[in-house]
């Protein structure tokens, strides 16, 4: 039986003394070679050798593996992500220099206890979604050879599947860090741009470009997350992102955005319709509710990448190599990158007013769901194929990925199962997408989607997925949130409503309080207001809805809040407490006693 790679089990082993990091990469060394001997993938570009892998091994040599998110986990790494003392080629032998220091990122994982184990093949300057634009040759499927793996971080995606790493980085600007997840039947983050730091990476469009991750599942995909995260000040780019707020992947009820019928496309593929259908019925059966969303706006956007100034941008990220040494790159590489080079500052400034015009059709999206689901690919193509019709069944694997850099997107694919024999049996996903900072959320959703699939999904080429490790709400993922307890007049649809949902709140749930507080109608005022007093004999359980607010607003809601009202601890019904508006008791002395309405709402009907 082959090792589990999936940090949960690894942790396991390190922690009871059966397995050392030393003992490890001896058994990868082995796995490597023997992989190396049977199909020729073509996942390396530069492995490391058994006495590189070693010499990372013993740092670790009395570290204590408790206090190590990563202690002995073994990653590969994009070749267009620096490794110090490793050369860094992005697919171009003419283009290679060895760095003096790991990548940012890398530097973070090596700090958490992770094992390098060598530099992946990629699509040439991670242009491209297929993986076979590589002089190192193309990288073959982990399940089926002659399919493509997907690209541009095709290595980094079959070095996991085939069980000769933990987790790998790659990166993502039109779906890198998705498609390769599919066809290898791995989970595929593409975190927020900015979450992970791009301090020593290769860029393609520096403003878009964001390193991804690929893992077994998605718990190990958030724990690499947490330990990689944060603004680096060398990248300008990188950031610090705001709280997540509610975490809808773990609730029992989500609202989760579909394409229109008009809007699915599965490029010939049989088996797409079906395959979708089948992981839409898994998320309702998760609770989810599915909506229909128009992906028109999306769309263009998706069009604004390859046809628009972003393509200059890939032109400047390498244009003293490319002037000086075009014969160098891949043909289609050098077909596609030598088109920015034509693109005017008008064109440039045109596309981004366009781009402006679609974030402002697309944003109102969100209000109605928590996140929208895709085919993360409409179909799988054989390499064959693609070698004959290079550029636009490339750009079919991108239809449902261009567009979610360009607005500010995260994104996690997911695996759902398996296509039929008309299709090779190979793997389908989806894609689950929300706005930037709700990686935790998609995170969580995904675990949940995954595991319930796991009977379709089966296993990767090495190990069953170990999907009964939750993903962590830690330290690195804070919500950010308050929530409030509101009874009278700031209830849904009354007048003072607006002081929460203009603060960015979200009703949450309806609720009653603990049977031990009395309603009082407060006397004076333009707006009618009720004050609720916790007493210790003849209480009632008073109507409340509990609404959700990030921290920062929750100061100057309160500081908006007249005498005699306040905010203190509101006991529930269900024995939980939350934060929720009270009134001093010299205020009810003289007002109305209106408890035996049960709530403010009865109280005003009964007025009318």
């Amino acid at each position: 039986m082959r090792l589990d790679l999936s940090i949960p089990a690894l942790r396991i082993r390190y922690l009871d003394g059966s397995l050392t990091p030393a003992q490890l990469v001896e058994l990868l060394h082995e796995r490597m070679l023997a992989e190396e001997a049977s199909v020729q993938r073509h996942v390396w570009i530069r492995r490391l050798t058994l006495d590189e892998m070693r010499a990372h091994a013993a740092a670790l040599d009395g570290c204590d593996p408790k206090t190590l998110p990563l202690y002995g986990i073994p990653f590969a790494i994009k070749d267009n992500i620096d490794l110090a003392g490793i050369p860094t080629t992005a697919a171009c032998p003419e283009f290679a220099y060895t760095p003096q220091v790991s990548a940012t990122v890398v530097q973070r994982l090596i700090a958490a206890g992770a094992i390098p184990v060598g530099k992946t093949n990629l699509d040439q300057f991670a242009t491209g979604l297929v993986g076979v634009r590589s002089p190192y040759g193309a990288c073959r499927n982990s399940i089926n050879p002659d399919y493509v793996s997907g690209g541009s971080s095709a290595g980094s995606a079959v070095s996991v599947a085939l069980g000769l790493a933990s987790f790998s980085l790659g990166t993502d600007t039109a779906g890198s860090g998705r498609v390769p997840a599919m066809f290898n039947n791995l989970v595929g983050l593409k975190p927020s741009c900015g979450r992970l730091p791009a301090t020593g990476v290769v860029p393609a469009c520096r403003t878009l470009d964001t390193v991804s991750v690929f893992a077994l599942t998605a718990a190990d995909a958030a724990t690499v997350l947490c330990a990689a995260q944060g603004e680096d000040a060398l990248d300008a780019y990188s950031r610090d992102l705001p709280p997540h707020g509610d975490n809808f992947g773990a609730a029992s009820s989500f609202r989760f955005g579909i394409p229109r019928e008009a809007d699915l496309e599965f490029h010939g593929n049989p088996d797409g319709p079906a395959q979708f259908a089948l992981a839409v019925a898994h998320l309702q059966a998760l609770g989810g509710t599915p909506v229909e969303v128009d992906l028109t706006p999306f769309r263009a956007v998706a069009c604004l990448l390859y046809e628009g100034p972003w393509v200059a941008e890939r032109y400047q990220a390498i244009r003293p190599f490319i002037e000086a040494q075009p014969q160098a790159l891949h043909p289609v590489t050098r077909a596609i990158t030598e088109k920015g080079a034509n693109i005017s500052a008008p064109d440039t400034f045109a596309a981004l007013y366009r781009l402006q015009e679609l974030k402002r059709q697309t944003r109102p999206v969100w209000q109605g769901i928590d996140c929208l689901v895709t085919p993360t690919a409409s179909t799988i193509y054989t390499i064959e194929a693609v070698q004959a019709d290079p550029i636009r069944l490339n750009s079919n694997l991108g239809h449902y990925t261009n567009h979610v850099n360009l607005l500010d997107l995260a994104a996690v694919a997911v695996p759902t199962g398996f296509m039929t024999q008309a299709m090779a049996g190979m793997p389908w996903g989806v894609t689950l997408v929300a706005p930037a900072g709700q990686d935790l959320p998609l995170l969580t959703l995904a675990s949940r989607l995954h595991a319930r699939t796991v009977p379709t999904v089966g296993a990767t080429a090495h190990a069953p997925h170990r999907l009964a490790s939750a993903v962590p709400d830690e330290a690195g993922f804070p919500s950010g949130q308050v929530r409030v307890a509101v009874c009278g007049a700031h209830l849904s649809g009354l007048p003072l409503n607006g002081q929460l949902t203009e603060r960015g709140a979200r009703l949450v749930r309806v609720v009653k309080s603990a049977p031990c507080y009395k309603l009082f109608a407060l006397p004076g005022g333009m707006i009618k207001r009720p004050g609720m007093l916790r007493v210790d004999e003849g209480g009632a359980a008073i109507e409340m809805e509990v609404w959700e607010l990030p921290a920062r607003e929750f100061g100057s809601l309160v500081a908006g809040i007249p005498a005699p009202l306040g905010i203190g601890t509101v006991a529930l019904q269900d024995d939980s407490q939350v934060q929720g508006f009270v009134c001093e008791a010299h205020a009810t002395v003289h007002a109305q006693d209106i408890s035996h309405f049960g709530g403010w709402r009865s109280y005003l009907r009964s007025l009318s």
